[in-house]
């Protein structure tokens, strides 16, 4: 007695379908990536100390300092790989799902650590790192995870906004250039897309913020914000030329993996998607 399910044959195999398969695998990569670097990016780390090499002492816009940047910066060449692969063979369709689904479930990863914080610790827990300098790992917990709302509101709008920017002035470039110039597409549709971003995460989480708040949070100054967006946008336009020949290495494996024609046939669709 056949065990066939009717109609079995119309089901896809979507774990043996290239396509697909390579679908899931970089979704796995861009939303673990995003989630990531919302948990890491609440430390500030010292450039140039990392490096060990003497502080820089930058003078714009009035304000005057060494390098620093959020940790999450060390996951955006990862950023600009995925988006633009995801470009390439699955269009603005694809792109615009992984970046609302991407939304939310930040959101629900905030809400969950929300929730972790204001459970009541074991009284064993709060003091079992006083040996490590930490007196208080309630404290340290609710501090290292529970970011401000606006910080967080303004990571999430950011992101949106710079991967529908992204999406769009890639395929602009692509549909003026053809296939050719892969290099232009991918590089100059992160420039743009990461300027917004770079300006918007500051201004909603250090501006717009606390000026809502009504003063219970010192707001930044334009001048700070401006040399802080600058030299973060300075930092992520160097990525984005040096990471460039990484895509088309993965540009190279990919094709390899699906095939030609049926990679081709991917970039035509994804190319014509509005």
């Amino acid at each position: 007695m056949s065990t066939t399910t009717p109609h079995s044959s119309a089901i896809p195999d979507v774990i043996s379908h290239r396509p697909s398969r390579l679908f899931i695998i970089l979704a796995g990569f861009f939303i673990a990536n995003a989630l990531i670097a919302e948990l890491i990016g609440v430390k500030i780390f010292a450039f140039e100390d990392t490096l060990g090499i003497a502080p820089w002492n930058f003078n714009l816009f009035g304000e005057v300092g060494a390098l620093q940047f959020s940790a999450g910066v060390l996951l955006w060449p990862v950023v600009f790989v995925m988006t633009d692969l995801l470009n390439e063979y699955y269009g603005q369709r694809g792109v615009r799902l992984l970046s609302y689904l991407t939304v939310g479930l930040i959101l629900y990863a905030f809400l969950m650590i929300f929730a972790a914080i204001n459970l009541a610790p074991a009284d064993w827990w709060v003091g079992q790192s006083v040996s490590q300098g930490v007196p208080d790992s309630q404290a340290a917990f609710r501090v290292t995870l529970g970011q401000g709302m606006f910080i967080i509101v303004g990571s999430v709008s950011a992101f949106l906004l710079a991967q529908l920017t992204d999406v769009f002035v890639f395929q602009r470039i692509k549909k003026s250039t053809g296939k050719q110039q892969l290099w232009l597409r991918a590089t100059g549709s992160t420039l743009v897309s990461q300027l917004v971003d770079s300006v918007v995460v500051l201004f909603v989480a250090f501006k717009l913020g606390p000026e809502l708040l009504g003063g219970l949070i010192e707001p930044w100054p334009w001048s700070r914000l401006l040399a802080v967006a600058t030299v973060q946008y300075a930092f992520k336009f160097i990525m984005a030329v040096l990471m460039t020949p990484v895509i088309y290495l993965f540009h190279g494996w990919i094709d390899g993996y699906l095939g030609r024609e049926v990679a081709e046939g991917m970039k035509v669709r994804a190319g014509a998607q509005k």
